[in-house]
């Protein structure tokens, strides 16, 4: 006679009790909320940045979906509904895609922001060539993206 542990392949895989449904308590419930609070604040970056030309507007979208889809389902799906921004924002989601249009505006806003700074902060050479290679590596990873699927 065999134990109920081991289980033979005829036999019946042991019964399991169902789990409960998952009910948050205060902590989910905080969390929640805080992960709201920070898609709206990223939402108003993003909004800040469509309106100024060196701020970024993607970034900022792309982060608030991130944030919606942990506490917001009905903005998660009104961020990606958006006439205008949708389409950047499902395209990331979907392939991690960046379209031509916006991967120029992102290389020329990393050297105009790197030319505002030689300017301004007149560097030494050491954090002028950190800063320039950091930013070359923003510039060649956005660079690297695929195209969304629509343009291929």
């Amino acid at each position: 006679m065999s134990s109920p542990e081991s289980h033979s392949p005829e036999s019946s895989p042991p019964e399991t009790l169902p789990t409960p449904p998952h009910k948050p308590g205060l902590l989910g419930h905080v969390g929640r909320t805080a992960w709201l609070v920070l898609g709206l604040v990223f939402v108003g970056l993003g909004i800040i940045g469509a309106l100024l030309p060196l701020m970024p507007t993607t970034i900022f979208l792309i982060l608030a979906a991130g944030c919606f889809t942990r506490s917001s389902p009905r903005l998660e799906a009104w961020l990606l509904g958006h006439k205008r921004f949708g389409p950047t924002l499902v395209a990331w989601r979907a392939d991690g895609a960046i379209g031509p249009r916006a991967k120029a505006m992102a290389c020329t806003g990393i050297a105009v922001g790197y030319g505002l700074f030689l300017w301004g902060a007149r560097p030494g050479l050491w954090l002028a060539l950190g800063v320039a290679a950091g930013m070359g590596a923003c510039a060649a990873y956005i660079l690297s993206r695929p195209l969304p699927a629509s343009l291929d």
